[in-house]
């Protein structure tokens, strides 16, 4: 007589593992930065309209049209670069990731460009005014993580180039387009409180 009280459990509920540590980093990472970011959004909203002296948000601020595009359309070519990356397609994945990489500069001379004219013509520096102090820490605050994250793009595409960055590397790629859509977003945020709201 077969033993009633034996219990087999299926063979895909003992086969669980931790989860990859590079991806918890990473959402600890964006986590951290997501909280960082919020106070200085925050901050800046707090402080809005209460500068004693100008000049003021729509002085000065015009809307950053052509650096949002090439940001947002970023996000799409690091997920088309790390789709061919996927295939096995190497040369689609380093000229989309060369394009993310074009995109990026784009954005950062076009910032770079706003914050000269805003210094040297309309003489907002960030001891102006509280306007000028939150505007030049959030807006650089979001500057240098585009910055962190294009020295890792270009990084990733010489070592493609060299031959360095094989399939075993995907998910490392994968986390730093995670990184990428992250920063992405928060311009998104970065965008709507300053150039939409704050003016």
């Amino acid at each position: 007589m077969a033993n009633v009280n034996t219990l087999t459990l299926p063979a895909e509920s003992a086969e669980w593992s931790l989860p990859s540590r590079r991806k918890v980093g990473v959402i600890g990472l964006i986590t951290t930065e997501s909280a960082l970011f919020t106070i200085f959004v925050t901050a800046y909203l707090f402080y809005l309209g209460k500068s004693a002296t100008g000049p003021y948000p729509h002085q000065v601020l015009d809307l950053p049209i052509l650096a949002t595009i090439c940001l947002l359309s970023s996000s799409l070519t690091v997920v088309l670069a790390e789709r061919a990356f996927r295939r096995g397609n190497t040369g689609g994945f380093q000229l989309w990731w060369f394009i993310t990489i074009l995109l990026a500069v784009v954005f950062l001379s076009s910032t770079a460009f706003e914050w000269r004219r805003l210094i040297f013509t309309d003489h907002l520096t960030i001891s102006t005014n509280l306007f000028g102090t939150t505007y030049y820490s959030l807006v650089g605050l979001h500057a240098s993580h585009v910055i962190v994250g294009l020295v890792l793009l270009v990084l990733v595409l010489l070592l493609s180039l060299r031959g360095s960055v094989t399939r075993a590397h995907a998910e490392r790629v994968e986390m730093l387009s995670w990184y990428w859509h992250f920063v992405d977003a928060i311009w998104v945020i970065v965008f709507t409180v300053v150039y939409v709201i704050g003016r």
